[in-house]
This record gives C-alpha cells, sequence and structure tokens, in this order.
C-alpha cells in the first residue's frame, strides 16, 4: 500500500500548510530525520528539514535545514537557515545564513547573506536587490502567472 507506484505519485503532488500552533500564532513545519519528501511543497509557514527533500520546496517564511537535513533542488523563501546539506537551487528574499556545518553546492540569489567559517560555499551566488527583483516567491504570483499563459493561449 505505502510503497506503490500510485503512492509516489500521489507524495509528490502534497501540499504543506499550517495552523496557529499557539498564542504567538507561528507555526514551524518539519520533515524529520529518516522522511523523505519527493515533489513539491508549499508552506506559508517556517519549514525546517531534518530529513530530505527532493524537489522544490517554496515557503513564505524561514526555511531552515538543519545538521541532518538534505534538499536536492529548488527553495525559494523569505529568509533561510542551513546548517546541512543543499545541492541545486536557492532563492532567498531577505537573508541567508550559512553555518559552519553546511555544505552547499548551486546557484544562489539573496539579498543578504551570512557565511560562517568552516562552511563548504560552492555556489554561484547573486545578492542584493537585482537579483530578488528578478526572483519573486512563486507563491505570491503563481495564480498570475497561470492567467497570463491562459489568456496567451486564448
Amino acid at each position: 500500500m505505502f510503497n506503490s507506484k500510485d503512492s509516489k505519485k500521489e507524495a509528490t503532488k502534497t501540499k504543506t500548510s499550517a495552523t496557529s500552533s499557539g498564542p504567538s500564532g507561528h507555526a514551524l513545519n518539519s520533515v524529520v530525520k529518516g522522511t523523505v519528501v519527493e515533489g513539491s511543497v508549499q508552506s506559508a509557514s517556517d519549514f525546517r528539514v531534518d530529513g530530505t527533500i527532493q524537489g522544490k520546496l517554496y515557503c513564505d517564511a524561514k526555511v531552515i535545514i538543519g545538521p541532518t537535513g538534505f534538499v536536492d533542488g529548488e527553495i525559494r523563501c523569505k529568509n533561510a537557515v542551513i546548517e546541512g546539506k543543499f545541492e541545486g537551487t536557492i532563492k532567498v528574499s531577505e537573508l541567508l545564513n550559512v553555518r559552519e556545518s553546511a555544505k552547499i553546492s548551486g546557484d544562489v540569489t539573496t539579498g543578504k547573506l551570512i557565511v560562517n567559517s568552516g562552511a563548504e560555499f560552492n555556489v554561484t551566488c547573486t545578492m542584493g536587490d537585482a537579483g530578488i527583483k528578478r526572483n519573486n516567491n512563486p507563491l505570491a504570483n503563481k495564480g498570475s502567472q497561470v492567467g497570463k499563459a491562459a489568456k496567451a493561449g486564448a
């Protein structure tokens, strides 16, 4: 049941969201160590990865890749803290904080950047307002892009 091909196809369509978890209204989504997610994940709240994501992670808030976390694919978010491993394309509209245990390779676009001593940071990097304006958050523009495509084909 859980290992069938149909289940894997369904897993790629998973959308994640969280509700208020306390008086502050702050919520945290989490992929725990030993868990593998394949496909696209969208979240309006902070998202922590201690397991593995293979695919896309779109987040309106902060993405944290913990020391055991691994993301292979694309991330678009407001802020990010990376302690684990990342391979692919990451677009952070505000601050990207790369901790000493991080191993990152790929393409980085960010408003501001902190790279701690000891981190492996093998990337092509674009910083500042110019890079961010070209790479808006896909969650905010998702509907408008679909509408433009539909009008173009009509």
